[in-house]
């Protein structure tokens, strides 16, 4: 039998109605962290410029959102495409935090990033911490000292390694007697004689010297290298006076034009890898990882994947050697130069993003102590122990690191030290213990057998002992040039880009040309570096530089 649903039943349901809401609404507040936000962590959307492929999801990741409550969906320039903040900028769509290395002035131009001074101001406690006195050289020029980015490289920086030198195999080293090769001469006459001894390695054609000039890595091993050899700091483009400011467009140095003619004699010689400006990076990487190639002149971080497949195959007398070669003995390498703390380059946040504030935070809390060991170390327990109120890396971690491409990208460990706030490999933590693993003393131990071998017949402890020291060099007044924000469309980075451009081609062509026509080839190409009115840069750029210096309080 049907009931009737009387008044004081009805409303009684309704009563109960409005307590149920008003519980799930409690319940619902009670999910809600304090400053109203949801536990659920946030996804910031990341441009690297010089990332890559991979999801934020390793052991160090997933530590970082747990306490931060951000994930990154990490975006990369696919081929290594230099379109990517144009294209942004194009389409004002911008993820929320963006590192665009040389393009930053094209998205302050635009409008497309924030300033950050407030909120470091405001909330930028660790930020600040980190970089002290520093932090003028996050400001972007004298007419707009704005701070727009933070990050890329670390604050308290010791040079307990080089990059981007001359490397020879350990193996010609062994086999030659262990020489003094200082000179370009003498790094030829080492490569020359040892693939005279071994046509073949492992069956296959030995390639005396192999460069990467196909992609934007021609700066790299080929415009580059010339600077090294030259004793001219690494500005870059640029060659510049540090006392003076004064700026030059350093291809239009003798220094470099000999440089280039060694190459092309190199080439003529057939010393020099014919595919060094037609074969992909990965067609180089993998002659590299094969041991038949006995010398390079790269940066670290570019063949670290070829080292780590030698030592992996037990190939360590395959791996190389920094070497400090110049010229000739009149020029000093650079190798251990002390540039300071640089600013330019660094992440921004974008003047669309939702997450502004967010974002802020995010970048703050990667400059404390917690992140800085967290990026560095790992996760303790799992990466690293303490001993003795020490971190030491556990063992596994310790071979893998050195021998395995993939520890990094797997487990997270050093991979989000880059491009982000970083103290540096010379920081301390709050107990006087080192922020990096990368201590000189790490990095000797960390040597493969076949180094630990040479240095004991060269009397050194590190590589670094070839090379004239950091406190000879002195620091640099004005950083390092190529880390400058230009103005997008003046005339300075109009001129630049033609100018590079025109002497890639140019040199490439004089490198691979008959030695007969090397000065022809050179020659025409000053003239048209001339026509482009190629000076008017040189002042530009050395205003720019005297506005660092100024900026900065080094002039």
């Amino acid at each position: 039998m049907k009931r009737k649903i009387t008044s004081m039943s009805l409303w009684m349901l309704v009563m109960m109605a409005v307590v149920f809401l008003a519980a799930c609404s409690d319940d619902s507040s009670s999910d809600q962290s304090s400053d109203g936000n949801s536990d659920e962590p946030i996804t910031l959307t990341l441009f690297n410029a010089d990332g890559e492929e991979k999801t934020f999801d390793d052991p160090v990741a997933q530590k970082i959102t747990e306490e931060t409550g951000v994930k990154l969906e990490i975006d990369y320039p696919v081929g290594g495409s230099d379109e990517a903040v144009p294209l942004m900028i194009a389409s004002g769509d911008y993820p929320d935090l963006i590192f665009a290395k040389g393009d930053l002035g094209k998205l302050i131009e635009a409008g497309g990033v924030i300033k950050l001074d407030d909120l470091i101001e405001e909330k930028g406690d660790n930020i600040k911490q980190m970089y002290g006195d520093q932090l003028d050289r996050l400001r972007n020029s004298i007419d707009d000292p704005s701070i727009y980015t933070v990050g890329t490289y670390g604050v308290e920086n010791a040079h307990w390694e080089t990059s981007g030198t001359f490397q020879i195999q350990l193996d010609v080293l062994r086999e030659l007697g262990y020489p003094e090769i200082n000179t370009l001469e003498e790094f030829e006459a080492a490569i020359t004689e040892y693939v005279e001894m071994h046509p073949e390695i492992d069956g296959q054609k030995t390639i005396p010297l192999s460069l990467l000039g196909s992609d934007w890595r021609w700066l790299i091993t080929v415009g580059d290298p010339a600077s090294a050899a030259s004793g001219i700091p690494g500005d870059g483009q640029w060659a510049i006076d540090d006392e003076t400011g004064e700026a030059t467009y350093k291809f239009l140095l003798p220094e470099l034009k000999e440089y280039f003619r060694w190459l092309n004699g190199m080439n003529d010689k057939g010393l020099l890898d014919p595919e060094s400006f037609t074969h992909t990076y990965d067609t180089y990487i993998s002659k590299l990882s094969s041991g038949r190639v006995l010398s390079v002149a790269d940066q670290d971080w570019n063949i670290s994947d070829a080292d780590a497949a030698l030592v992996s195959d037990g190939k360590e007398w395959r791996t190389y050697a920094p070497l400090p070669v110049t010229l000739g003995e009149e020029y000093v390498s650079q190798g251990l130069k002390d540039y300071g703390y640089s600013g330019g380059w660094g992440i921004a946040i974008s003047s669309t993003s939702e997450y502004q504030e967010e974002a802020f935070e995010f970048l703050d809390w990667m400059a404390s102590e917690e992140a800085q060991i967290l990026v560095n170390w790992g996760i303790e327990g799992e990466n690293y122990d303490v001993v003795d109120g020490k971190r030491v890396l556990k063992e596994e971690d310790r071979e893998r690191k050195n021998s395995d491409n993939n520890y990094g990208k797997e487990t997270g460990v050093g991979y989000y030290v880059y491009p982000f706030p970083q103290w540096g490999n010379a920081a301390l933590d709050s107990n006087g213990e080192p922020i990096s693993p990368d201590t000189e003393q790490d990095i000797i131990d960390n040597f493969n057998s076949a180094e630990k071998e040479v240095l004991v017949e060269y009397d050194m402890n590190n590589w670094i002992d070839w090379f004239p020291p950091t406190e000879e060099l002195g620091v640099s007044n004005h950083g390092q040039a190529f880390n400058y924000p230009i103005s997008s469309g003046s005339d300075l980075e109009i001129i630049q880009q033609k100018a590079d451009d025109l002497t890639e081609q140019r040199i490439t062509q004089a490198i691979l040309g008959s030695p007969d026509d090397f000065d022809a080839t050179w020659d025409a190409m000053i003239d048209e570096l001339e026509a482009m009115d190629i000076e008017k840069a040189n002042q530009e750029m050395t205003q720019k530089t005297l506005e660092i210096m100024e900026l900065w309080g080094t002039k």
